[in-house]
This record gives C-alpha cells, structure tokens and sequence, in this order.
C-alpha cells in the first residue's frame, strides 16, 4: 500500500479531512482529560477511612438553655449535661461504645492546625498539617481504629475543656502518616511535638495505622491522612456522640437515641438528621464526586459516538463519490481486501494526524484545569491509552463502510463509464 496516492486522494477532500482530524482532536483532548478526573474522582470515593464503618454512626445533639460563657461555672454545667448523655447511650442496650467527638472523617467540618518539634513553631519550622480529633478513653474503640504501636488513652488522660479553650494536652496519639512526616526514622512514641506553635509539648502516647480528615475536598489530599487524637471533652452548648452499636444492630440502636435521651433531658433539639449512620455521611460526602464521575463519563460516551457518526458519515459520503474508481480498480485486479485496507489505511492517516494535534490539546486542557480547578498533572499512561482509543474508534468506524466499498462489482467500472 502506497501512502503517496492515499494522500493527494485526500487532498481533494481537504475540508472533510481537517474537520474529522479535529474531531478527533478535540475528542482525544477532552476524553482523556475526562477519563482522568473520573479515575480521581473514584480513587477519592473509594479511599477507606481508618474507620470500622459498619455498625457506626453519629448523633448530634444542641442543648436548650444551657450556658454559652467560658467561665468555669459554664464550662462545668455543659460537661455534665455531656456526661450525663453518655451514660444514657452507654446504657441503651443495643449499643457497644460511645465517645464524645468534635467531627468525624467526610463529615466536612474539621479543626485544623500544625505541629512542630520545637516550641513556638513558625511557618518555616512547621514539620507538617494536620487535623484535630477530640474524644476520650472510648474514642479509639468506638471509631473502630487500628492502634498499631504505643497505648489507647485511659479515663485519667481525659480531661474536659470549653470550645474556646486552646490549652495543649500534655499526650496524644497520632496517624502513621503524621508521625512518618514528622519522624522518618519512625520510633515517635514517646517523642514530643509542639501543636499550633505552642509552648507546651505533648507526647505521642500512641499510634494509630489510618485516620482521615474530616474534609473531602481536593484540597486536602496532601495532608488527608494527618491526625492528632486529643483526650478531651470538648464541653459547649451542643455536644456530638460517635456511637457503634453490638453488630448489626445498628438500626435498632439509631431508633433507640432520640427517646433515650429526651427522657433524661426534654431540654435538647434533636432534629430528623441528629442521628446520621456513617453510611449515609459517606454517600453526602461523596455525593458531588459521584456526579462528577457519571458527567464526565456521559460526556465521554457522547463525543466517542458523534465522533464514530462522523468518521461513517465522512467516509459512506466518499465511498459514493467514489465508486467508478473503486470499480476501475476492481477490474484491474485489485482484490476486496486491496479496497478494504485502503479505506482503513485512509482513515489510519486522518486519525493519526488528529491524535498528534489531540494530544498537544489534551495537554493544554490539562494545564488550564491545573491553573483554575487544582487539578493534578494528566499522566501520560491516559495520554497514551487515549490516542489507542481513538485509533481503535476510527477503524472500528471507517469498517462498515469500507466493507461496502470493497464489494462495488468491477462491472461498476464499465457502467458509468
């Protein structure tokens, strides 16, 4: 097959050629931009948490007229509304543990910081970010964490203190990643680090193998996986519970929150989201990646197929044109294979042309989304599979008619002459 002939042929359809290359171009471009934020958006969702999420759930609870000041009076008042409220879901009979918390992961609220190894830490000393979590002695049990060095906190670590309250513990436990980040040489426990530029150390008690931030944005890929555990109760005039109840029981348990605590105290709001299982926290906070993904892949769908229309149309309209030289060639021996492959190589030439110029664009695209959306660099796996894909799609396309070419009688040849 000679490619001299194939290209002055298709210099003659010069604007047919150019707006099925672009085509292609652009779809390349676009696919494999798109393929790639689905692979992240799915990566996203399905990261695991570090929680033991079956049988968990979440109750948030606000107090009606209880005190808003951070004199110690208040302060003590709210903890024992909060102390009193453990005991009666500790109590419930479906339920395996409770701890107090101030945010759980994707639940999208978090309590952010730094931590440094020495005391009043600037931005050019801080060792790495990361997210607070509060709880007491239950708090490792009831998120179904995996403590994999050190010691769980006991109810003498635990102390209680106002939301406004910035005094530092004096222990803590720590996600793997953190104290990789913070200690490459590994062996953290019993080290001390410095929380939010404090003067105050705390000392890794314990090591926990995965705990994420609350946040699910993009944002917070690099530091996802960097928490600090707290032994406190944090006392104000609302109070959320992590709750895990006996195995599969947790329905029961859920049903059993709202009565249990209204009659130990009227005073409370508890509305129809106050008790939220861990499952439906995660489908919330997936909700907008899971859409995403299923955008872009519709979007991908429909260009792969307006795409293949073309490449069909485009060449059912030359096989027309062309039939007298398609006969002509028949009758001079060439076999259906000959006129079949030529309309392959044809397109092989057009969508080869379309795919350079795709993959300049792709990388343009991408570099756009990296400017305005934080998007990450499109590797050039996704490249690489993007430019088979549209080649594969051409031939695939271009077959059915150059089929019907290839059968055009020799006789074709004589009757239009």
């Amino acid at each position: 097959m000679t490619i001299h002939p194939m290209i002055a042929a298709l210099r003659k359809h010069k604007a047919g050629v150019v707006l099925i290359a672009l085509q292609i171009a652009l779809t390349l471009a676009i696919v494999c931009n798109a393929v790639f934020i689905i692979g992240q958006r799915i990566q996203r969702v399905d990261r695991p948490t570090g929680l033991k999420e079956q049988d968990l759930f979440l109750v948030t609870n606000q107090w009606v007229g209880a005190p808003t000041g951070d004199d110690p009076a208040s302060i003590q008042k709210l903890d024992s509304l909060l102390r009193e409220d453990l005991v009666t879901l500790r109590s419930l009979p479906d339920v395996a543990s409770v701890s107090p918390v101030n945010s759980m992961p994707l639940l999208n609220s978090s309590w952010n910081g730094a931590v440094a190894l020495q005391p009043g830490a600037t931005l050019q000393t801080i060792k790495a970010r990361t997210t607070y979590f509060f709880g007491d002695q239950n708090f490792v049990t009831t998120m179904g964490l995996h403590l994999i060095a050190g010691r769980d906190f006991n109810a003498g670590d635990v102390a209680n203190k106002g939301f406004r309250n910035t005094s530092e513990p004096n222990i803590i436990i720590v996600t793997k990643a953190l104290a990789d980040q913070v200690f490459p040489k590994g062996n953290a426990i019993g080290k001390a680090i410095y929380l939010d530029g404090s003067n105050t150390p705390s000392t890794i008690v314990g090591e926990v193998a995965r705990l994420q931030s609350p946040s699910t944005g993009s944002g917070s890929n690099a530091s996802v996986w960097n928490a600090v555990i707290e032994p406190a109760r944090l006392d104000g005039n609302f109070a959320l519970y992590a709750v895990r109840a006996k195995p599969g029981r947790i329905q029961a348990a859920m049903r059993e929150v709202a009565p249990a605590l209204y009659k130990a105290d009227p005073m409370r709001v508890l509305d129809d989201d106050s008790v939220k299982s861990f499952a439906d926290i995660r489908a919330h906070a997936y909700r907008a990646d899971v859409g995403m993904a299923i955008l872009m892949g519709v979007i991908c769908l429909i260009l792969l197929g307006v795409t293949a229309a073309g490449i069909v149309g485009l060449t059912s309209f030359w096989v027309g044109q062309r039939h007298r030289q398609i006969g002509v060639r028949r009758a001079l021996g060439a076999r259906k294979s000959d006129i079949l492959h030529y309309f392959q190589w044809e397109n092989l030439l057009i969508a080869g042309g379309g795919a350079v110029a795709g993959v300049g664009m792709a990388i343009i695209l991408n570099l756009l989304l990296m400017k305005y959306y934080e998007m990450n660099r499109l590797p050039v796996p996704y490249v690489l599979a993007g430019v088979v894909v549209v080649l594969l799609l051409g031939q695939c396309a271009v077959f059915a008619p150059a089929r019907r070419a290839s059968n055009v009688p020799p006789v074709v040849a004589t009757r239009s002459a």
